[in-house]
């Protein structure tokens, strides 16, 4: 089997190629190299050039990755490629061949997961600590050359070690989850994912949280992350060293929280919202003909709601099911606006009070009672929930409009009242992202 040990320099944050460096390996020596600056046409960050060297005088002069595409398809032709942190390297090769609408594949292998492997009980799996550890030279530390032969060398010391034919062959199973996950991310950590529903945390090497998730299949989830080529995904799996779960038996429960823990941690890789979501209000007005309306408005212009949602589409479909339920005209509640009395495509319960042919008393009465019933259904609210066994339950409490936490009770635990939830109520904090949260629950309800 032939391999290409491969190491590439970048220009940081946008992962354009500034350096390349390629050795054609046969198993036994050193068969072949292509070694390159490369013009990435970015700006060169000052910590980039800091770390490696490379400025943008550098590599001014040097060509363009286009220029040196079909060299590096040709040494890399039938080998299989192999770099310290495998997905990093492939990937900013691959995007670079993909802007020029060229399909790279080639078969992987990881020298940090085969380390791991094949070398247990080092403290860090950095190229710079495996090398210092090893006495191995690196001739150009962050610099594509000086990197790749020192891989080189590493790579085989792999191949040196006891049961590394097996290892190697295991890795490049294209089943093998081995070969997706993130260097730093001990294989027993993933394999201890369930497949269940709730959220999971991914932290990085010192501890720190820097994405929150949830899913219906945490363990699905998650390697779903290592597969994508997203750049924000790239940047985040080689950063995961530890993965943390907890179960929430149901869906609702898991999106509370994941709300709560993004809120709570602020992880580098969640998009958290600046500024709070736009509310939309139900109000109440009447008219010069003494017709009550429910209408809907932006909630800083209502001063004395009657329930809010922070979308307008929730907002509207709620107003419909009112509309239909208590036999309301969608004209007057502002389903439909300029017309002289309503023909709602869906809507078909209108009893005649924008013709004049119902009593205007009799209709608001309805939409008094429509009113009150939207207020009392919004304030009181327990909602049960799978558990995270069989043998539990799980709810979530609304006091006063304002929602208090959720909580898991076994099955054989007497409930006669529901001031009794309180003992095993796990308290969280309201905001307006769980408020739209559990409105969409409760439309549906």
């Amino acid at each position: 089997m032939q391999y290409t040990i491969i190491d590439v320099e970048t220009s940081g944050r946008t992962n354009r190629i500034t350096e390349i460096s390629v050795f054609k390996y046969d198993g036994n020596v050193i068969v072949d190299e292509f070694t390159s600056l490369v013009n990435p046409n970015c700006y060169i960050p000052d910590h980039i050039t800091a770390l490696t060297g490379i400025d943008n005088n550098t590599v001014k002069d040097a060509p363009e990755f286009h220029e040196v595409a079909q060299q590096v398809l040709d040494i890399t032709e039938g080998t299989t490629f192999v770099a310290h942190n495998v997905n990093f390297d492939y990937n900013v090769i691959r995007n670079e061949f993909k802007s020029l609408n060229i399909d790279f594949t080639r078969k992987k292998l990881c020298t940090i997961r085969l380390s791991r492997k094949l070398l247990p009980g080092h403290k860090s799996y950095s190229l710079g600590k495996l090398c210092k550890d090893l006495d191995i030279n690196i001739n150009g530390r962050h610099r594509a050359r000086g990197d790749a032969e020192a891989t080189v060398i590493l790579f085989q010391i792999l191949q040196r070690q006891d049961n590394a034919e097996t290892v190697f062959s295991e890795f490049l199973n294209k089943k093998s989850k081995e070969a997706t996950l993130p260097p730093n991310l001990p294989k027993e950590v993933f394999n201890a994912l369930p497949n269940a529903t709730g959220i999971y945390k991914l932290k990085n090497k010192k501890g720190e949280i820097i994405y929150v998730g949830k899913s219906k299949d945490i363990k699905k989830r998650v390697l779903s992350h290592f597969h994508s080529k997203t750049k924000k995904a790239l940047d985040m799996v080689r950063e995961t060293a530890d993965i943390d779960f907890e179960l929430s038996g149901s869906e609702l429960i898991a999106l509370l929280m994941e709300d709560a823990a993004i809120k709570h941690h602020f992880p580098q890789y969640n998009k958290v919202a600046k500024r709070a979501p736009k509310g939309f209000s139900l109000f109440s007005y009447q008219d010069r003909n003494d017709i009550m309306h429910i209408a809907i408005n932006n909630s800083k212009a209502t001063p004395n709601p009657i329930i809010t949602f922070y979308s307008l589409r929730d907002a509207r479909l709620f107003l419909e099911r009112i509309c239909e339920q208590f036999s309301l005209c969608p004209k007057f509640c502002h389903l439909q606006e300029g017309v002289n009395e309503c023909s709602h495509y869906v809507l078909k319960t209108c009893k005649g009070v924008c013709t004049a042919k119902e009593d205007v008393k009799g209709y608001n009465e309805r939409v008094t009672n429509a009113i009150c019933q939207i207020i009392n259904d919004s304030q009181d609210v327990v909602l049960k929930e799978k558990g995270r066994h069989d043998y539990e339950e799980a709810f979530v409490i609304v006091k006063n409009g304002a929602y208090l936490g959720y909580g898991f009770i076994d099955r054989d635990e007497q409930i006669t009242h529901e001031d009794e939830l309180q003992h095993f109520l796990i308290k969280q904090k309201d905001n307006s992202d769980v408020q739209s949260i559990l409105r969409a629950v409760l439309l549906n309800k």
